[in-house]
């Protein structure tokens, strides 16, 4: 067993490579592991374990053990690295438009015109088929204009989970939207 947070102050203070490379051989399986079963595809979680383990290396000053183990710093890494790829995806952005769009609608009425009727019907049919919970929280997300923490207070989970579910839910959307297109 090692001393994680040891290893990591070692690599922030000194940047000693011998401890940078046992948190790499520990962590570099675990996290493709993790990103795998997030549905990343092998090539781009290999990419991504990669990536987060250089953030490791780089910015290990800034883990505090204060605030959370180093198995949750590093996969936390992990797990924003893939959330900031797939938000720059070509069906996440017409996604979250959309979204941005209902939210400057007047009094939910949408925009007039034949395309933006015909988009509003296939997000909307989308959203029906995504399993109850995840498209309750996206509709009290963006339709009802709750808050994350409001939304987690009303279904009585915790704050995690409705993220998760709002992660998992775009995710599907992504792709349902992908296929129509």
């Amino acid at each position: 067993m090692h001393d994680w947070t040891a290893q990591l102050e070692a690599v922030a203070c000194r940047h000693d490579r011998d401890s940078f490379m046992r948190i790499y051989d520990h962590f570099a399986p675990r996290v493709r592991r993790y990103l795998l079963g997030l549905g990343v595809g092998g090539a781009l979680a290999e990419e991504l374990t990669q990536e987060a383990l250089l953030r490791v290396w780089q910015r290990a000053q800034q883990y505090d053990p204060g605030r959370s183990n180093p198995e949750t710093w590093i996969f936390r890494i992990a797990r924003n690295l893939h959330l900031d790829r797939v938000r720059r995806e070509p069906a996440w952005r017409m996604a979250q438009e959309y979204l941005d769009d209902l939210d400057g609608a007047v009094d939910g009425q949408w925009p007039p015109g034949t395309e933006s009727y015909a988009e509003e019907a296939i997000i909307h049919q989308a959203i029906q088929q995504l399993p109850g919970i995840q498209a309750r929280v996206i509709r009290m997300s963006y339709f009802e204009a709750k808050s994350q923490q409001a939304i987690a207070s009303e279904l009585g989970v915790s704050l995690g989970t409705v993220k998760s579910h709002l992660r998992h839910a775009f995710l599907k959307l992504q792709a349902e939207l992908t296929c129509k297109r």
